[in-house]
């Protein structure tokens, strides 16, 4: 009874500590750069010619759910006409399928920085 108490703060100090982790050493590096005299043109993210992260996401979800689908039927068409066991060959090409859809997602996303 007393272990399920214990995990909840545990997760959520978790997810603390590597939030503030980050945005501490982040705050640390940046008066460090201004300290020296950087440039704080370096601090802007994105206003230069990149994809939004909505067309990376949405792009990427709907490749991993093509992957997933076509996944699902190669491994039915497997289940069908070859006598692999059933309890392997879902998973496995689902799981190669979704792969297979996010690493093309990849390649896609990288063209798209380049435009």
């Amino acid at each position: 009874m007393g272990s399920e108490l214990i995990i909840i703060p545990i997760i959520f100090g978790a997810i603390f500590g590597v939030f503030y982790l980050y945005f501490s050493t982040r705050n640390k590096e940046r008066l460090a750069l201004i300290e020296k005299g950087a440039d704080a043109s370096i601090f802007m993210r994105g206003k230069g010619k990149t994809a939004t992260i909505w067309k990376v996401l949405i792009l990427n979800l709907a490749l991993l759910l093509i992957g997933i689908g076509s996944g699902l039927f190669i491994a039915s068409l497997l289940d069908s006409y070859t006598n692999l066991d059933v309890d392997a060959v879902y998973p496995a090409t689902t799981f190669l399928m979704a792969g297979v859809g996010l690493f093309i997602g990849f390649f896609i996303t990288k063209n798209l920085d380049k435009d």
